[in-house]
């Protein structure tokens, strides 16, 4: 039997809610995704919650709240303690969301599903890891290599590949295969024939215009409503697809000169930014070139501010604007607010630029036709005053008096139990915690003679002649340089840095602006206070796809291309999954699968795979010659059984039989070329043959590739007379090959 496969989906199958799957393989178990939804909704994680303590390793993919919003509560409430892996931008900008998510929460409601210590604790779990690194896992997964790569979509997004024994697991979702201004496409088209794909089809009904005719009609649709005395809301992620958005702008505002401010308004608006100018070999190829070569980094923007409150928006200039808010689905955060003041203006414009959540109010507000008209709670903090202040102070001086109380009684067992009942209290080293009366000999005068030393706690070994401190001496290692040093107690190790950036009580200015270090920083008692009331919407709505997916059309194309031996579709509407499962069940050699919620699919392969050792017998015999960063060799051999009953592979027992010289290389003729001219031979390329001489030439035939990148059989021929160049270019020929 193949490497054995289960697919658990946890969250997110026949529906547009969170991701979140358990996929096990020869039993690690692996929660691929962790994600949460804006209502914060704990019903959603039921099925995680009856697994998280089986789970043996973390995958996540992109940073922000679909794919990693519930890590910091499945830690803290489920039991969830497991290594995470993601690519370093994942982790500082999921980081970021969550934070921001936090404190859009707090500052207007008693939100206490997980505070910023929970998830300064979920993100010391990660490991970070760069695209296409293969990391090997070790004790119980090994033989398991998981490798990040290429995802488009958002920054550092990961089509995350686990290898076993030699068959391949791809978990792609969320994919986009454009390149984009910040972003290159994904790479999940240069895989080929994988065991088994786990994709999603959210977008597998939807089409997309071009990439030029979309920001043509984003940014005439903004400009018309500037010119026409408007104000434009666009609702955005924290740290996500509003780096694109913000390119747009910025570049298209350069270049037609335009004097309306554009304002990004965030929790952690300017540290967000101040990563990603450091992330810039993350990005496009496009913007890492132009960094290279004139040191110019996009995200040094002349032409948006970066806010971190609205009173710094509302103390703004007060023409026509462009407000990029958080949160997306304008369940809370600056959006939020925004939105409740400017719907009713028919001259502004809120512009969504990505599908909102299920059951939220940008979801609602998408809706054809839209409402005319919304319920909302409008809340905020203010502080406690006169009795309730009173209050609180009371109730807090009744919980402090409860504590210390505790915590002296703590003391007071562990002292017993580190006395122990043999212990005399006459002993001079012993204090009697109940007795707060001291002896008189210590109360005495300076020079009343000989006194005892009370020490809190501490017991004189039965050894010692007179109480005394222990005493370890330290023995110091030499050799004939000097002291013996431990190389790594001068490291400092990246755990340590990450905690001292990320702990709030630190260095909060190595993370936060000023304004969200305040928020963290005030303790001053204050309430909630909330207030329901009817937004007339009487401002223009427009939605226009700007989530960086691949469409329909492209999701078809890439999976065919691809064409795994089983697929798993999740994520997406019904409608949606059973489209694209009709597609592929109408394909030839392709097993097509939509397991619902909590249901269990087993999609092992049915290819048969051996485990072998080579025998040291064989191996003694073998010749290796080296061919780049590896040794090659020709092995005649045949596959036996060892005494304990293991498989291996032995030398033959009769005479190996002939077998044709084999050419090892991949000759690319560019270089050969070059070597030819520096052997003095006149070469060039002509009507896609090499030249060598007056008379030879060369001509590379055959496929010279395969689906998925592979290598496909290429000969070379070589054609001329038989004289002396010719046998000349053929030696010179056969020494960039190695013969085996």
């Amino acid at each position: 039997m193949g490497t054995s496969v289960q697919v658990t989906p946890l969250s997110g199958v026949y529906n547009e809610n969170p991701l979140s799957y358990l996929v096990s393989i020869d039993g690690f178990n692996f929660l691929i995704d962790c994600g949460w939804n804006d209502h914060f909704d704990p019903s959603l994680l039921q099925p995680l919650s009856k697994v998280a303590s089986k789970i043996d390793a973390v995958l996540i993919s992109y940073g922000d709240m679909l794919h990693l919003g519930a890590l910091p509560f499945a830690m803290k409430q489920f039991g969830l303690n497991a290594p995470v892996f993601s690519t370093e931008p994942v982790y500082r900008l999921g980081l970021l969301t969550m934070y921001d998510q936090s404190f859009s929460r707090k500052a207007v409601s008693e939100f206490d599903l997980f505070s910023l210590d929970d998830i300064d604790s979920a993100f010391q779990n990660f490991t970070r890891l760069t695209y296409s690194q293969n990391h090997h896992l070790s004790g119980k997964g090994e033989g398991i290599v998981i490798a990040p790569h290429v995802a488009g979509h958002l920054l550092g997004g990961t089509v995350w590949k686990i290898t076993k024994d030699g068959e391949d697991v791809v978990y792609a979702v969320d994919f986009n295969h454009r390149k984009e201004r910040h972003l290159n496409g994904t790479v999940l088209e240069s895989f080929y024939r994988p065991a088994v794909l786990i994709t999603d089809a959210y977008n597998a009904l939807n089409s997309q215009p071009s990439r030029q005719q979309r920001d043509k009609q984003f940014l005439e649709t903004i400009l018309k409503t500037l010119e026409g005395g408007g104000n434009v809301l666009i609702p955005v992620d924290s740290a996500g697809r509003v780096l694109e958005l913000l390119l747009i702008l910025e570049h298209f505002w350069g270049q037609r000169f335009l004097n309306s401010p554009i304002f990004f308004l965030s929790y952690v608006s300017s540290s967000t930014i101040d990563y990603i100018k450091s992330f810039l070999e993350w990005m496009s190829d496009s913007i890492a070139k132009s960094f290279e070569t004139s040191r110019d980094n996009a995200f040094l923007m002349k032409h948006v501010t970066l806010l971190i409150g609205k009173e710094d928006l509302d103390n703004a200039s007060t023409g026509p604007k462009v407000v990029l808010a958080s949160v997306a689905s304008l369940e809370a955060g600056f959006s939020h607010d925004i939105f409740a003041e400017w719907a009713a203006d028919v001259k502004n414009l809120v512009l969504f630029t990505e599908r909102g959540q299920f059951g939220t109010l940008a979801r609602m507000l998408q809706a054809d036709p839209p409402p005319k008209a919304v319920k909302m709670t409008m809340s905020r903090r203010v502080p406690l005053v006169g009795d309730e202040l009173i209050a609180y102070e009371e109730e807090q001086k009744r919980l402090k008096r409860e504590e210390e109380l505790k915590a002296s009684l703590i003391k007071e067992e562990e002292l017993k139990v580190s006395h122990g009942p043999e212990n005399n209290l006459s002993d001079p080293m012993v204090i009697d915690s109940g007795n707060t009366h001291p002896p008189l000999d210590v109360v005495g005068s300076r020079g009343s003679g000989h006194r005892d030393v009370l020490i809190d706690g501490f017991v004189p070994p039965s050894t010692s002649v007179a109480p005394m401190f222990p005493f370890y001496e330290n023995s110091l290692e030499w050799d004939e340089f000097g002291e013996v040093i431990n190389p790594d107690d001068y490291v400092v190790q990246d755990e340590d840095m990450d905690q001292s950036t990320m702990h709030v009580g630190g260095d909060i200015d190595g993370k936060f602006d000023e304004g969200s270090a305040s928020l963290i920083l005030d303790t001053k008692p204050s309430k909630v206070v909330s207030n329901e009331l009817t937004v007339q919407v009487k401002c223009s709505l427009i939605y226009m796809d700007y989530e960086g997916r691949s469409d329909g059309r492209s999701i078809k194309s890439i999976l065919t291309h691809v064409a795994p031996l089983k697929l798993v579709l999740v994520h997406g509407s019904a409608e949606a999954t059973e489209h694209l499962k009709q597609h592929f069940l109408n394909i030839k050699n392709v097993q097509v699968y939509a397991p619902q919620i909590e249901e269990t699919i087993d999609v092992t392969s049915d290819l048969c795979a051996y485990k072998v050792q080579l025998s040291e017998k064989l191996m003694s015999n073998v010749l290796f010659k080296k061919l780049g960063d590896y040794e090659v060799a020709w092995v005649d051999a045949e596959v036996g059984k060892t005494e304990n009953d293991m498989l291996s592979i032995l030398p033959i027992s009769s005479p190996a039989p002939p077998h044709k010289p084999v050419l090892v290389g991949d000759l690319k003729m560019a270089d050969f070329k070059q070597f030819l001219a520096s052997k003095g031979v006149q070469v060039e390329f002509a009507g896609g043959a090499l030249r060598c001489g007056e008379y030879v030439t060369l001509r590379k035939v055959g496929n010279p590739s395969q689906k998925g990148g592979t290598s496909g059989t290429q000969q070379i021929i070589i054609e001329g007379p038989l004289c002396e160049d010719y046998y000349k270019i053929r030696e010179y020929l056969y020494s960039q090959f190695y013969l085996l």
